[in-house]
């Protein structure tokens, strides 16, 4: 068998895909508030751990709007990068962007599942990079279509995780202290009732 190491910082560029709210209101395959919380929990992720991000919006004067104002708020530095094709692997500034990173495995989410994300998904993937798809931060017009993609997108190779499976992977230990606040604010703040658990131990233990 063939073994996938674990994630590490160096290793990752992220990449969203349509982070808009016209496009979110397409999105049927869950809640929208969560699909939203999760797209900036993972956004904060990158940030906290400095891996670079690359942010690519489509239609945003006539249909779709401009990156969601928390995820904004959040990359106050990234420029999203306009396109016209759905594919942004075939957009020349967005793809000049993904390789200024130097980085060859992808952390893609982003809106609609069907198109936007699973295409760039898999021209990457045929271009040799690694490829991973935070599928809980991504959004379908159905929950069936959306499945279809991830279900399309694994068999071509791509690795499916969420975001807190990613921040996990990132951080791998509590007791790393420069990326401690950061991680466990996140959690906190988007992780339901781990994150809960993570105030609660706080509290209590209240850790050096």
């Amino acid at each position: 068998m063939t073994s996938v190491p674990l994630l590490t910082p160096d290793d990752c560029a992220l990449v969203l895909v349509d982070e808009q709210a016209g496009l979110a209101f397409a999105t049927g395959s869950a809640d929208r508030q969560t699909l939203r919380s999760n797209a900036v929990a993972l956004a904060r992720t990158a940030v906290a751990f400095d891996i670079p991000v690359v942010v690519s919006t489509s239609a945003s004067k006539v249909y779709s709007g401009p990156l969601m104002p928390p995820l904004r708020a959040v990359l106050p530095d990234v420029v999203p990068i306009e396109r016209r094709n759905m594919n942004l692997w075939e957009d020349e500034a967005a793809r000049a962007a993904i390789d200024a990173t130097g980085r060859k495995t992808l952390i893609v989410a982003g809106l609609l599942t069907e198109a936007c994300v699973s295409f760039p998904v898999l021209s990457a993937l045929a271009d040799g990079y690694r490829v991973h798809v935070v599928a809980d931060a991504c959004g379908g017009l159905t929950a069936a279509s959306h499945d279809a993609a991830l279900h399309r997108m694994k068999q071509a190779g791509a690795v499916m995780t969420s975001w807190l499976q990613f921040l996990l992977e990132m951080q791998r230990d509590w007791t790393r202290h420069d990326t401690y606040e950061a991680a466990r604010g996140i959690v906190a703040d988007h992780g339901g009732g781990y994150g809960i658990g993570l105030d609660y131990a706080r509290d209590m233990i209240k850790p050096a």
